[in-house]
């Protein structure tokens, strides 16, 4: 039985490298993938996956009103499918969430999803919340704080490396703008220098 699979860590831990890496293995032996990634997220140019080590691939993009489904469907009547793989998972719908399910539960074909868990105010994000909820696995990429300690946050800084507490839930960035902390280091630069 095909899965869902749900692949979360904070910023800098390597999702979009091992994304890349499940690609490249299944084309290595024969099998065809199907990428997307988020229409919001183009630092590195529209309908490409590209990680900061340097590989990169191009992909399909969706928004909130793409059905993945009904995407996902009429690409496997063009050509067989082996694996779905979707960076930027934070940015699915609730719906499209319900969509990957359906593919790996009635297409038979494994869904592999990467994202971040929560925003720099430490919220779910909707794709998020609804992978955690009714994934198949789930598996956390880990990175490290400035402290060696596991990173689990993400924190949005300004010009100046200061914390930033108040915005918009999504503000794409790379390490201009965001830095993934443990819990404690977090909620040290929120509250800034003690008296």
């Amino acid at each position: 039985m095909a899965k869902l699979y749900f692949y979360y860590s904070a910023m800098n831990a390597g999702k979009s490298t091992t994304l890349l890496q499940s690609s490249f293995n299944y084309r290595e032996r024969g099998m065809n993938t199907m990428l997307f990634t988020a229409a919001i997220d183009d630092r590195f140019g529209e309908s490409v996956i590209a990680s900061r080590l340097g590989l990169k691939e191009d992909a399909h993009i969706f928004d909130t009103n793409l059905d993945l489904f009904v995407k996902i469907t009429n690409q496997l009547n063009e050509t067989p499918l082996h694996c779905v793989l979707v960076d930027e998972a934070q940015f699915l719908s609730k719906g499209q969430v319900f969509q990957l399910a359906s593919v790996a539960d009635r297409l038979g074909i494994p869904v592999l999803c990467y994202g971040l868990r929560t925003d720099f105010q430490a919220n779910l994000f909707e794709g998020s919340q609804w992978l955690l909820a009714i994934a198949d696995e789930l598996h956390e990429l880990k990175t490290i704080c400035k402290c060696g300690a596991k990173a689990t946050m993400n924190m949005r800084v300004d010009e100046k490396g200061d914390a930033v507490r108040e915005g918009a839930s999504i503000e794409i960035g790379g390490n201009d703008r965001y830095i993934a902390l443990c819990r404690k280091h977090f909620h040290e630069k929120l509250r800034g220098p003690q008296l």
